[in-house]
């Protein structure tokens, strides 16, 4: 199935995949990196993952019990999966010292996992087929993990292989452009070329959000980790609020 397609037959919770849901992804996990860190950093840390664990129920409780997909529902989930995974990432490494590589091993084997349950209680992985609360909690189970995954991995080249944030960030530019290389022109199986773009997206965000916001002696332009927070915060605002706009007479059946 290809990666814009979608199914009018059944209400699916998850939005159509076209060029404004990657944007919008891309701008999620710049957000999320750059709002842990000012968090973090500036409130007790232990209270700041306490905080975003709840605020994180919350959302995604209103999520699942939507009972159809709402644009301002589905990604204020997404946002606040992205602050809460990069937390979780964060607090392995910064709280209780665990490498990056063994984070994101870990993380790794983890969604392997998830994925391998997912396929074989529901038969398929594709996001188009979302339509039970049993597949959407599988749905956000893998989101969640391929958020902390990306953040221990982009920090792995930032830090553990000494690239930065500016080479990290080219690099996965780079890579993020090959699952789409991979689907249209060697026809590789088109869900397994999506998880691996979304995976992706992660690392790719975060590295040029902590570009923009660590002091320039760590690699860095130092915008502030609140300042590119707030930035990116004002542009997802800026495009769900345009997505909303213009889905206000589409019926609700043809807006995932």
């Amino acid at each position: 199935m290809p990666f814009n397609a979608y199914r009018t037959f059944r209400s699916s919770k998850v939005p159509r995949i076209n060029g404004v849901f990657w944007f919008l992804k891309l701008l999620t996990t710049a957000m999320g990196e750059s709002t842990s860190d000012y968090f973090v950093h500036r409130i007790n840390p232990e209270l700041a993952v306490l905080g975003g664990g709840v605020v994180f129920v919350i959302v995604l409780w209103n999520q699942l019990r939507a009972p159809r997909f709402f644009t301002t529902a589905y990604w204020a989930a997404v946002v606040m999966v992205s602050v809460f995974g990069t937390m979780c990432a964060d607090v392995l490494h910064v709280g209780f010292g665990v490498p990056y590589v063994v984070s994101a091993s870990s993380f790794a084997i983890l969604l392997v996992a998830t994925f391998v349950a997912w396929s074989r209680v529901e038969h398929t992985l594709s996001i188009h087929s979302i339509y039970t609360t049993r597949r959407e909690l599988f749905y956000w189970a893998a989101i969640t993990i391929t958020f902390a995954l990306g953040t221990a991995v982009g920090d792995m080249t930032a830090y553990t292989f000494n690239f930065g944030y500016l080479k990290s960030g080219i690099l996965f530019a780079v890579i993020f452009c090959l699952p789409p290389f991979g689907y249209r022109v060697l026809r590789l199986n088109a869900v397994a070329m999506f998880w691996a773009a979304y995976i992706l997206t992660r690392p790719l965000g975060a590295s040029f959000s902590d570009y923009l916001g660590v002091s320039q002696v760590r690699g860095g332009l130092n915008w502030g980790p609140g300042n590119v927070a707030l930035m990116f915060t004002l542009l997802i605002a800026i495009v769900v609020g345009v997505v909303v706009w213009r889905e206000r007479d589409v019926p609700p059946v043809l807006r995932h």
